[in-house]
């Protein structure tokens, strides 16, 4: 049955996952946006700046493990949002970016065009370094087709691709689009990498099982959680991977950070035969930060789609399929040895006293949060926060933690919200606040209520401990907690342990109204994880002797 193009484009989008459509109109765009409200097939959310829609959208196809939209107008507004689009290319992301465009006969005036950097496929060609697959909707009849094959990458390579909608056709008639036989890797190849994989397993003596992102991009934490208790190995996260499993009951170790974590569980991992990467990125913030290198020609590698295990490459093997395929070796009866989950030391009794808050207090007082009422999910964005973030839990954690772009915590909490009606609790640094903190005046109108905990020491802090004498790396210090009122919120100033606890109770109580914990901390104050990385990164980095 025929329906209008921005019909069939938000039922495709529904039927494959997709739960709202974060944006920001524009005059390319308000046709678009006028369908999308019409038909309300699909919430539209809109916020007040591209960089935070994009965000949004990659917080939201991250939680839920689909697709995440966002709908902006030509130029201005996608060229607006190349960055946080970036981010999600870089981390394995599905964003669906649908973008306004002139109608055709604009384009053919022989105009230069408002919006228009050079040429009016000047935002395509940027968007071709961004994205997986790209499709233009210009025509009623191939319309159907080229969106589904458009939506069906981004599932299937886990990363953003672009749509570009003339501003004459999204009204415009044309038929369902249709649901593509999806390719199915090679059973014999398939097969064959599943008995080698095992094999190196099974004639390992320290092997280790390392997940990362892609595990959550494809839906498939639960069975690897039942693969590693098959399996009887270890397991770990990677930094990038951290709040992965959390609740499950696989034997889960902790997360690897190289010299910024615990060096017994690095000599683990470096020290192991037999490395198993489930859809773990190899990135420097992964991996560079090492005592020793670990050397990959030993590990096994499970990522973008493929398997490499030292020299042996099976290609376009899906890591949904060889996960499948391994269970099918392993029977759910099969004895397996018992690997002790790691169950951290007690930590010492926090005391809410006067004293002046640290980074390590937050993730204390986080933690005996959890411990009262249960774990929320955490949104982090890049710096200290993160670090700090390592130390609490278990839990689920959403954070750039390889592409590192500032500024992703706030609409990134705010987009966690709108996919799961999970309330979370957004950990970011002043100077990331300043960049995206005010999307948090578009919470009240939609329900969302977060708990921001703003690591407030009037700098670009983790910059600043590498650059110590430089003046650049300092902020002005901004009253976060009295700008809250003006945008819906609540905010609190914290200053000491005391009012640290006293305020995030507070905060967890109050429901419908986001409320801020605007928290001073002394300049220099770092996370002990901070300051382990930054002594790796200094050690490594030093000239060695002559």
């Amino acid at each position: 049955m025929q329906a209008t193009l921005t019909e069939q484009l938000l039922r495709a989008l529904k039927q494959r996952g997709a739960t709202e459509i974060f944006g920001i109109p524009g005059d390319f765009a308000l046709p678009l946006f006028r369908e999308f409200e019409r038909s309300a097939i699909l919430p539209l959310y809109t916020l007040s700046h591209e960089p935070g829609v994009g965000f949004a959208a990659d917080a939201s196809g991250r939680v839920r493990g689909g697709l995440g939209v966002a709908a902006v107008t030509y130029g201005a507004g996608a060229l607006n949002m190349v960055n946080a689009v970036a981010g999600a290319y870089a981390e394995r992301v599905p964003v669906v970016v649908v973008s306004g465009a002139p109608a055709t006969h604009e384009a053919a005036s022989g105009f230069l065009l408002h919006h228009q950097v050079k040429t009016l496929d000047s935002q395509w060609k940027v968007y071709q370094e961004i994205t997986v697959d790209q499709a233009r909707l210009d025509d009623p009849s191939t319309a159907p087709q080229r969106m589904a094959r458009v939506l069906d990458a981004a599932l299937r390579a886990s990363r953003p691709v672009y749509i570009e909608i003339p501003r004459d056709m999204p009204a415009r008639l044309c038929d369902a689009v249709p649901v593509l036989p999806w390719p199915q890797p090679d059973a014999e190849a398939l097969a064959a990498c599943a008995d080698e994989l095992l094999a190196r397993l099974r004639a390992a003596k320290r092997p280790i099982l390392m997940v990362g992102v892609e595990v959550r991009r494809y839906g498939l934490e639960s069975r690897v959680a039942e693969l590693a208790r098959r399996l009887g190995i270890p397991v770990v996260t990677s930094f990038m991977g951290r709040g992965l499993l959390a609740d499950s009951n696989a034997a889960l170790r902790g997360t690897y950070l190289g010299l910024a974590g615990d060096p017994e569980l690095a000599a683990e991992v470096e020290g192991a035969d037999a490395l198993l990467l489930l859809g773990v990125i190899v990135s420097d913030t992964n991996f560079a930060v090492s005592a020793r290198r670990i050397d990959l020609r030993h590990a096994i590698q499970a990522l973008e789609g493929r398997v490499v295990m030292g020299h042996h490459v099976y290609p376009e093997l899906p890591l949904a399929a060889l996960i499948d395929a391994l269970l099918e070796r392993i029977p759910a009866g099969e004895a397996a040895a018992a690997v002790a989950q790691a169950i951290a030391a007690p930590a010492p009794e926090w005391i809410a006293d006067e004293a002046p808050v640290a980074p390590l207090d937050i993730a204390a007082a986080v933690n005996d949060l959890f411990r009262r009422h249960g774990p929320m999910p955490l949104a982090s964005d890049v710096g200290d926060c993160l670090f700090t973030a390592m130390d609490m839990g278990p839990a689920e954690l959403i954070a750039p933690g390889y592409y590192a772009s500032m500024g992703y915590g706030v609409p990134a909490g705010l987009g966690l919200q709108a996919a799961t009606g999970q309330r979370s609790i957004i950990l970011v640094g002043d100077g990331a606040f300043q960049m995206t903190g005010w999307e948090l005046g578009n919470a009240g109108r939609y329900g969302w209520d977060p708990i921001v905990l703003v690591f407030n020491n009037a700098a670009w802090e983790m910059l600043h401990v590498f650059e110590p004498e430089a003046r650049f790396n300092a902020l002005p210090a901004w009253d976060f907690a009295s700008m809250a009122a003006g945008m819906g919120g609540d905010g609190m100033v914290v200053r000491t342990r005391a009012q640290l606890k006293a305020a995030l109770a507070r905060a967890h109580t109050t429901r419908g109204r986001f409320q801020l914990l605007d928290i001073r901390l002394a300049p220099g104050a770092l996370s002990p994880t901070l300051e382990r990385f930054v002594n790796a990164v200094r050690r490594l980095s030093a000239p060695t002797a002559a």
